[in-house]
């Protein structure tokens, strides 16, 4: 594994655990249940995901929860041989690491609280948005994103 993706996978895991420590726990926001910081554009509403992404396959089942985390470490692996097979670029590498640390980020909560931790709302101009989500999630997202800009054979002929 190239030093760029394990750093960034290790910054996104910290980063994410250090968050949810701050806002969840420090800030007590698992009691409060809701923290306005900068209404509408931001809050902190808390949330356990037991699922997916908005809360797809969500289920208070035992087996899920298993199931989710051997899919994420699985999915993490993978992605972890792919890139040392394929050596892309310095922005494929750290991609990489984003969504490996943002997965690892949410195994851990599952692994801890049985649920991943989700408390970042953001709205704006009328629209009142209803989800939640955390650091990790973020990640997860940029990094599979880069993942399709930054990787790939390049073709020719």
């Amino acid at each position: 594994m190239s030093r760029p993706m394990i750093r960034a996978a290790l910054a996104v895991a910290v980063a994410d655990q250090a968050s949810k420590l701050l806002v969840v726990h420090l800030l007590d926001l698992k009691t409060r249940g809701h923290i306005q910081v900068f209404p509408p554009y931001l809050n902190f509403r808390m949330a356990w995901n037991q699922g997916m992404n908005f809360g797809l396959f969500s289920s208070d089942a035992s087996a899920s929860r298993w199931i989710l985390i051997a899919i994420a470490v699985a999915i993490s692996a993978w992605v972890a041989v792919w890139i040392s097979r394929e050596k892309p670029g310095k922005a494929g590498q750290i991609s990489a690491g984003l969504l490996i640390g943002g997965a690892l980020g949410n195994v851990i909560d599952r692994l801890v609280y049985g649920a991943v931790a989700d408390f970042l709302n953001m709205s704006c101009c009328g629209f009142d948005n209803p989800f939640a989500f955390n650091i990790a999630d973020i990640s997860i997202f940029l990094g599979a994103i880069g993942l399709m800009f930054f990787t790939g054979k390049k073709k020719t002929g």
